[in-house]
């Protein structure tokens, strides 16, 4: 809640309108009569799908992974995400190209597809990936720590 994303979108919109190649996605709040339902991801290609939504606590179906009162849709969440970065992973390494990745944190990380997606586009040598991560706190979060303690990237803490 202190403008992660906000920010992801306004350097995204001034990449674009330098004409530098951009793919990505950010994560946006769902909000029904001023209360937040949920989170959608939204490609920078213009597609959204469900990332979580409020559970209704009488249904505790098989395999559900939650964060909190949130209950993820992971299948909507590959669905949307997977193919991009697959896409940003096989291009050619003759252009540098940015990708965005809002976010990497708990609820994306039940996606271990993701988790190995991410690694590739961060060794991936015409990438550049403009992300967000959560501060630590609790429990860390595997890949998490392991973006944060890389040599080839830079962390900036937004207040």
């Amino acid at each position: 809640g202190v403008g992660k994303t906000t920010l992801i979108q306004k350097v995204t919109q001034a990449l674009k309108s330098s004409g530098i190649p951009i793919d990505g996605f950010y994560t946006e709040e769902v909000r029904e009569g001023g209360r937040r339902t949920g989170f959608d991801v939204v490609t920078l290609s213009g597609n959204r799908g469900p990332l979580s939504r409020v559970s209704s606590d009488s249904s505790t179906s098989r395999c559900e992974y939650r964060v909190g009162q949130y209950v993820v849709d992971l299948v909507s969440f590959e669905q949307l995400v997977l193919p991009m970065l697959r896409n940003v992973n096989h291009g050619g390494d003759t252009e540098k190209r940015i990708c965005v990745i809002d976010e990497i944190g708990k609820m994306e990380l039940f996606s271990q597809a993701f988790i190995q997606a991410v690694r590739q586009t961060l060794t991936g040598s015409g990438t550049v990936v403009l992300g967000t991560i959560p501060i630590p706190k609790g429990k860390p979060l595997d890949l998490v720590e392991e973006i944060r303690s890389r040599k080839d990237v830079k962390v900036f803490n937004v207040s």
